[in-house]
């Protein structure tokens, strides 16, 4: 006999009767649904009962019925919705907060993932996730290819995003297909992309640039400058560099450990935080300041001698927006392209294969595990264009040749 058959036998047996157990559980359901209710339920002076409901735009609104069990029959029924089929926003912020209390996540990788998700879902956020089937989150997401101006990277990180909420979803049974073969048959190539190409001059400090910039740092060499000059002659972060302490510091060389990160708070607001390791666990090692600079450490001392965190000034720590600034003041001052402080490490490291130093030196110093990684996204080229013209015309075959 199966449970089926066994229900039904003690059922027709008046052994337990199915109509007072689905009774029940109906009675413990509406009792855990108020239970979930978080505000006061009361009746006014003129007899009808009130209540608040959550609000995402207001934060609560008021709930006025004529009658006790019509208002808590409502409130039944929205927390049911609430539980049982939330929108796509509320799974998301589930599986997003989740990752981040279980540490599977940094801080920073939440508030973008937060940024990712508000930049797309805004309206499309706001469906109930057992509403949207399969086809409408593939259509979905190729429309945000155009609507977006998408390019590769930008559609991974949406992709990204999607894939962790809906396998929520799937675990908490909301949806009842399986997220991976929506992304097995998204309909895109890469000619629906947008292209960002952007010149060497635009990545890297060229030949002309580079000093010109650096003497520029020199002449005034303040806390913020000095914090560039160490990033051009060592190829660290700008997050490691503010990270910075004195400790950290052993004659010509550099123990790089910690990095800062950027979350975004309760009130929307960006704070800045030290993270005790940096992006990767490449990132632990050992920088080295070249001994034309070794007077380097002296001069931050100098400028900062009694604090910790070596960037640090006013009663503050600096963070990276601090030096950004100032290197885009720089870039201005100094009439070359504006670059942001990661161009400095990629000039770091374009400086290093153009002189052919050895390539476990060069992933040991800036903190990658394969020399094709920084081949491929920070090698650059740093001649001039008189530079290359005289390159060529230098070559034999591209002489004429007297008659």
């Amino acid at each position: 006999m199966n449970d089926a058959e066994l229900l039904k036998y003690m059922d027709d047996n008046g052994i337990i009767k199915l109509s007072c157990v689905r009774k029940q559980i109906e009675m413990a359901d509406r009792k855990r649904y108020l239970s979930n209710h978080p505000y006061k339920i009361w009746q006014g002076k003129d007899g009808y009962w009130r209540t608040y409901l959550p609000d995402k735009e207001k934060g609560r609104k008021m709930l006025k019925r004529k009658s006790e069990k019509e208002i808590k029959d409502f409130i039944i029924d929205y927390w049911k919705e609430e539980m049982e089929n939330p929108t796509i926003q509320d799974v998301f912020n589930e599986a997003n907060n989740r990752r981040l209390q279980l540490k599977k996540i940094a801080p920073s990788t939440h508030a973008r993932n937060q940024q990712i998700f508000n930049r797309h879902y805004k309206e499309f956020g706001k469906r109930r996730i057992k509403s949207v089937d399969i086809f409408e989150f593939e259509e979905f997401l190729e429309e945000q290819i155009s609507e977006c101006n998408l390019t590769v990277k930008a559609f991974s990180n949406l992709k990204t995003i999607t894939r962790a909420f809906l396998k929520r979803a799937r675990k908490r049974k909301l949806i009842d297909w399986i997220p991976d073969v929506l992304f097995q048959d998204l309909d895109t190539s890469e000619s629906e992309f947008k292209r960002v190409i952007k010149e060497d001059k635009e990545e890297v400090f060229d030949e002309e640039e580079f000093p010109i910039f650096m003497n520029a740092l020199m002449e005034k060499p303040d806390l913020r400058n000095l914090g560039i000059l160490l990033m051009f002659i060592t190829g660290i972060r700008v997050g490691e560099l503010v990270a910075l302490k004195f400790s950290d510091f052993d004659g010509n060389s550099i123990k790089i450990q910690r990095t800062e990160t950027r979350t975004i708070n309760d009130e929307g607001k960006t704070e800045y935080r030290i993270k005790d390791f940096p992006k990767t666990e490449a990132g632990v090692r050992t920088v080295v300041i070249p001994e034309d600079y070794s007077w380097i450490y002296k001069r931050l001392k100098m400028c900062n001698p009694f604090e910790e965190y070596v960037f640090f000034d006013k009663g503050k720590r600096f963070t990276t927006n601090v030096i950004r600034t100032r290197m885009y003041t720089m870039c201005k001052k100094s009439k070359v392209v504006q670059k942001s402080p990661h161009k400095a490490r990629r000039t770091y490291a374009s400086i290093l294969l153009n002189n052919n130093v050895d390539e476990r030196f060069i992933t040991d110093v800036v903190g990658h595990t394969d020399i094709r990684c920084t081949e491929n996204y920070y090698h650059k080229n740093r001649r001039s264009i008189e530079r290359k013209i005289e390159i060529v015309s230098s070559l034999p075959e591209f002489q004429m040749q007297a008659k």
